[in-house]
């Protein structure tokens, strides 16, 4: 079943990248208390998601922060390390926290795991992004083939 507004987000845990290594991250911990934008991609240095979904929240980071936005949050089925590049490519250090979902774990206890099996990448998360005020679903937009709904601009709409 996939999250819809007024959910609350399920528990589990993704990893990003530290200094020292892979580190876990309770989605627990990462939502108590806090407005946070999360927002998913296919997956890391794939065209769309480096060209335009990512950057656009690095670009929009200031307004997010205006409007009450607490934490970024990007995810992918991609591991840490990967993340990790990713981020440090993208210059996301201390605007976007890179989050790995490395089995999708997450994803599917989302209901939005996409099935990029025919591409060759497994098992992946469909683009979406997610406004989580406490750990309570308020808005869910989900890309179905066309860039647009899961965009840092319609987060900023959607955020008034």
């Amino acid at each position: 079943m996939t999250i819809k507004v007024g959910d609350r987000m399920p528990s589990g845990t993704m990893h990003t990248m530290t200094e020292n290594g892979p580190a876990p991250v309770s989605t627990d911990e990462l939502f108590k208390g806090k407005k946070v934008v999360l927002f998913s991609v296919p997956g890391a240095f794939t065209p769309t998601c480096s060209a335009k979904h990512l950057p656009g929240f690095v670009g929009n980071y200031d307004k997010l922060k205006a409007k009450g936005v607490d934490t970024i949050a990007c995810m992918a089925v991609n591991d840490a390390f990967v993340m990790g590049a990713w981020g440090k490519d993208q210059k996301t250090d201390g605007k976007v926290t890179m989050l790995a979902d490395g089995s999708a774990d997450y994803s599917k206890k989302l209901g939005l795991e996409a099935d990029f099996t025919g591409y060759g990448m497994g098992i992946r998360g469909k683009r979406f992004s997610l406004l989580v005020d406490d750990g309570v679903v308020k808005a869910v937009n989900v890309d179905e083939g066309e860039f647009k709904a899961t965009s840092a601009e319609t987060m900023l709409d959607q955020l008034g």
